[in-house]
C-alpha cells in the first residue's frame, strides 16, 4: 500500500483512490475531507495519473487554500507554487491577469476591497447628485454584488418596481465608472472569468484541455455564479471531485444554494457518492445530538456521524431567568473551567446575534476574565454603537471634537469634509472647540452647522426628568441613527445592537446608580458638567463604556475565551463551548420559522454549532431577554427539544436573590407568575400567566387567522402583545386588547 493511504480509513480511502470519473465526498463535521482532499492530489499526482499542472484545486478562503497547499507540499516533494490552487475570487483574478486585452481589461487592473468598493459608491452617487437616503450607498453596493452573484449583467436584471429600475440604471453607471478607472470588485473578478470563458471559445478549449482534474472544497457554499464558473472548467471531460456537506450549508443569506449538490449529482451523473462520517472531533453524546437534531431536515442527503472516542459527558442545559443570569453563568463556569486546567483558547462562546455579546461581555468584564471577539468588533466598539456614543458624549459635553467630528454629518446632513477642514481651521486659530467656532462659520455651511447645534441642544433639553435608558432612546430617534440603519439591507445586526445599547443603561443605571432618574433641568448649552449632578448618570454610564471597550481585554498573543456568531465559528472546533439564546424567536430566529428553507437552515447552523465541540457542550437560555428594546418572553427552542432527553443533563445555580444581587432592572423584571419552562417537554407545560386567563404555551383560537399557540408576550397593561405561532397563517404579534383570543 502507497505510504499517502496508510493513516486512511476504509471511507478516505476509497475516496482518494477513486478512479479519473465525477465523483461527490460528502464531508461530516470533523471528518478530515481536508485530508481527503490534498491526499487525492497527492494520489493523483504520485500514480501517475496528472500532472501538477492538469489540477485545478478551488476552496473558499486563502487560508483553506494555504493549508492545502502546506499539507501537499508536505505529502510530495514537489513547489506547489505553480500550481492552480486557490480561492475563486484568486484563480479568477490569475485568469484575468493573463488573459487582460482579451477580458477588456488594462494590464495594471486594480481589485477594489469592500471598503474602496463602497467609496467608489458614494463618489458616484455624489457625482449624479442622487439623494444617499433614498438610495443608501452600502445597500446598493450590495445589489451590484448579488446581481454578479447570479450571473447577471444589468440589462439582466428584471426591474418590477421603480426603485429598482434605479439601482439598475446605477448599476449601468458604476460599471462604467469601473471600466473607466480601470477597477473592478471581488463579484466582478468571477463573473468577467466567467463571461471570458463564455465568449472565447478557443480559450476555454484551452484550460479544459489543461486541467484534467477539477476539485472543489466547501461545494455546499458554492452560489449559482461559483457553479457554473466550475462547469466552463469541468465541461471538456475533466473529472469534477467535489467535497462538501449538505448539513453545513449555512450561508443562504450570501447566495450559497445547497441544491447545487444534488444538480451535480443529477447534471454530472456522479456514479461515485461517498460519505465520511467517521468524526475524529467530538464525543459520541454530542455527535448523537447532533445526528437527531439535523435528522428533523428533509432535503439532506444524509449521513450519520460517529466516533470511537467513547460517550464522554452529557451535554449541559442551563434554563436562566433572564439574559444577565444567563450571562453570570458562563462566566462562573468559564472560571471552573479554567480553575480545571482548561486553556482559554479551548473555551467558546457562541451566539445567533451579535446583539447578544454585549451581555456576555459585560459579565466576563466584570469577573476579570480576557476574551476576544473573534471575527468582529466588541460590542463598545462597533460602529452604530460608537456613533450613538458620540450624540452622548456630545449631549453631555459640547465641546469634545472626537465626538462631534464623527457624527456632524452621521447620518448625511450637507455638511462635507471642506467645511470640517474649515471648521478645525477656525478652531486651531481662535484656541477654541469644534462646537465654539461652528457659530463663526457663515453661509450655507454655517446653516447647517446652526441645524445640527440647535439638534444636539434639543436633544439635551429632552432629558429633563427621564431615565438614563429613555435619555438614549429620545438620542437614537432624534439623531436619525435608527432611522439610518433601519434603512440598510443589514439593518437587523446594527439596529438590534443600537437597542442592546439602551438595555445596557438600563441595566447599568439599576446596579450603579440606583435608578436615580436626570434632574429635572437640561444640561448646560456648554456642556460643563463639572460639580453639576443633572449630568453624572449620563457621564457614569460613559465612562463604563469607554472602560468595558478597553479594559480586561485580550492582548496579541494573550490567549483569551473566543466569543462568535455560530456563522463566525464554521471551521473551527473548542474543547467547551456555550451554544447560548435558544429561545424560539432567537435560535430558530423569528425570520425563519415561517419558511420550510429557513428553518432548515436555521437547523443547520444549530447543527454546526453543536460539532465545534470537542469535549463539553453547554446549551443556555433565557426565560426573558431584552430584544428591541423590550422585555419578551419566550419558549424553548425547538432545537432543545429535538435532542434525545437521555443525553442532556440539567445544570441549575442559586438564584439571583439567594447572591444578593439583582439580576436584572426591577423595571424589566416578568412578574411573579412567570416560570422558566422545563426544556425537553411539550409547550403547553408553561404555566407562564399572561391578561385575558392566557398563558404562554397555550393553544389557541383567532377568528381570522386560526389554531396556533402562544409562543412569547411582552409589554404590559394595553401595550402587552402576544407572539402566536398560527398553523396556517405562522408567527404572528397580536395586541391582547384587541385580538380576541380565545383557549382552543
Amino acid at each position: 500500500m502507497s505510504s499517502l493511504l496508510e493513516n486512511l480509513n476504509p471511507e478516505q480511502r476509497a475516496a482518494v483512490t477513486l478512479p479519473a470519473e465525477h465523483a461527490l465526498v460528502l464531508a461530516g463535521a470533523g471528518s478530515g475531507k481536508t485530508r481527503v482532499l490534498t491526499t487525492r492530489i497527492a494520489w493523483l499526482i504520485a500514480q501517475g495519473a496528472a500532472r501538477p499542472a492538469e489540477i485545478l484545486a478551488v476552496t473558499f478562503t486563502n487560508k483553506a487554500a494555504k493549508e492545502m497547499s502546506a499539507r501537499l507540499a508536505a505529502l510530495l516533494p514537489l513547489d506547489v507554487r505553480g500550481m492552480w490552487i486557490g480561492t475563486f475570487h484568486g484563480l479568477s483574478n490569475r485568469l484575468l491577469r493573463t488573459h487582460y486585452k482579451e477580458a477588456g481589461l488594462p494590464q495594471t487592473f486594480q481589485i477594489l476591497d469592500s471598503a474602496d468598493q463602497l467609496a467608489a459608491v458614494k463618489r458616484l452617487l455624489k457625482a449624479l447628485n442622487v439623494d444617499e437616503e433614498r438610495f443608501p450607498p452600502r445597500e446598493l453596493a450590495q445589489f451590484i454584488n448579488a446581481s454578479k452573484e447570479q450571473g447577471l449583467r444589468a440589462e439582466a436584471v428584471e426591474a418590477w418596481d421603480e426603485p429598482t429600475r434605479r439601482r439598475v440604471e446605477l448599476l449601468v453607471e458604476y460599471e462604467r465608472q469601473c471600466q473607466r478607472e480601470g477597477v473592478v470588485d471581488f463579484a466582478e473578478l468571477l463573473l468577467r472569468a466567467h463571461e471570458l470563458l463564455s465568449r472565447n471559445e478557443p480559450l476555454l478549449h484551452h484550460y479544459q484541455q489543461r486541467f484534467r482534474h477539477v476539485l472543489v472544497d466547501e461545494f455546499q457554499d458554492s452560489n449559482p455564479l461559483q457553479y457554473r464558473w466550475l462547469k466552463r472548467f469541468a465541461g471538456g471531460g475533466a473529472a469534477l471531485f467535489a467535497v462538501g456537506d449538505d448539513d453545513q450549508s449555512i450561508y443562504g443569506f450570501r447566495g450559497a444554494e445547497v441544491a447545487n449538490l444534488r444538480t451535480f449529482e443529477r447534471e454530472f451523473g456522479v456514479r461515485h457518492l461517498i460519505r465520511l462520517e467517521q468524526n475524529y472531533r467530538s464525543f459520541s453524546n454530542i455527535l448523537d445530538a447532533a445526528n437527531a437534531l439535523i435528522r428533523n431536515n428533509s432535503q439532506r442527503l444524509g449521513k450519520n456521524l460517529w466516533t470511537e472516542r467513547g460517550g464522554g459527558e452529557p451535554l449541559r442545559l442551563y434554563a436562566a431567568g433572564n439574559d444577565t443570569e444567563e450571562a453570570r453563568f458562563i462566566a462562573d463556569e468559564t472560571r471552573t473551567l479554567l480553575r480545571q486546567g482548561h486553556r482559554p483558547g479551548e473555551i467558546a462562546v457562541l451566539y445567533r446575534a451579535n446583539a447578544q455579546s454585549r451581555v456576555v461581555e459585560h459579565a466576563l468584564f466584570s469577573a476579570g476574565i480576557a476574551y476576544r471577539v473573534y471575527g468582529g468588533l466588541r460590542f463598545f466598539e462597533r460602529q452604530e454603537v460608537k456613533h450613538a456614543l458620540a450624540y452622548l458624549r456630545l449631549v453631555a459635553n459640547r465641546h469634545d471634537d472626537t465626538a462631534f467630528a464623527r457624527v456632524v454629518n452621521f447620518p448625511v446632513r450637507g455638511i462635507g469634509s471642506r467645511t470640517l477642514e474649515q471648521l478645525q481651521e477656525l478652531a486651531r486659530s481662535h484656541d477654541e472647540s469644534l462646537w465654539a467656532a461652528s457659530a463663526r462659520l457663515s453661509g450655507r455651511s454655517g446653516q447647517s452647522l446652526t441645524a445640527f447645534m440647535r439638534l444636539v441642544d434639543a436633544m439635551a433639553e429632552g432629558c429633563a426628568g427621564i431615565r438614563l435608558a429613555e435619555l438614549i432612546e429620545q438620542v437614537l430617534k432624534h439623531s436619525g441613527l435608527r432611522a439610518h440603519y433601519q434603512s440598510e439591507r443589514d439593518a437587523q445586526d446594527r439596529v438590534a445592537n443600537l437597542e442592546e445599547l439602551v438595555h445596557a443603561a438600563g441595566q447599568f443605571e439599576a446596579e450603579h446608580a440606583g435608578a436615580v432618574a436626570l434632574d429635572s433641568a437640561p444640561l448646560a448649552p456648554g456642556g460643563d458638567a463639572n460639580g453639576d449632578r443633572r449630568a453624572e448618570p449620563l457621564i457614569e454610564f460613559l465612562t463604563y463604556a469607554a472602560l468595558e471597550s478597553g479594559e480586561h481585554q485580550a492582548g496579541a498573543g494573550q490567549e483569551a475565551i473566543q466569543l462568535m456568531t455560530v456563522h463566525a465559528a464554521k471551521g473551527l472546533e473548542f474543547d467547551a463551548v456555550f451554544l447560548t439564546g435558544l429561545e424560539e424567536g432567537l435560535f430558530p430566529h423569528e425570520n425563519s420559522i415561517e419558511q420550510d428553507r429557513g428553518l432548515e437552515e436555521e437547523r443547520r447552523l444549530m447543527y454546526v454549532a453543536v460539532t465545534r465541540a470537542r469535549k463539553r457542550l453547554y446549551l443556555t437560555l433565557s426565560e426573558a431577554r431584552m430584544l428591541h428594546g423590550q422585555t419578551r418572553y419566550r419558549l424553548p427552542s425547538r432545537f432543545i427539544e429535538e435532542i434525545p432527553p437521555e443525553l442532556i443533563q440539567r445544570q441549575s445555580v442559586a438564584p439571583a436573590a439567594a447572591r444578593g444581587t439583582s439580576s436584572m432592572p426591577m423595571a424589566h423584571r416578568p412578574g411573579p407568575a412567570v416560570r422558566a419552562a422545563t426544556p425537553g417537554r411539550a409547550a403547553g407545560a408553561r404555566e407562564a400567566e399572561l391578561a385575558h386567563g392566557l398563558r404562554i404555551g397555550q393553544s389557541v383560537h383567532h377568528a381570522r387567522f386560526g389554531q396556533g399557540v402562544i409562543l412569547g408576550a411582552e409589554g404590559r397593561g394595553t401595550d402587552a402583545r402576544v407572539q402566536v405561532q398560527f398553523t396556517q397563517a405562522g408567527v404572528k404579534w397580536l395586541a391582547l386588547s384587541v385580538a380576541k383570543l380565545t383557549p382552543a
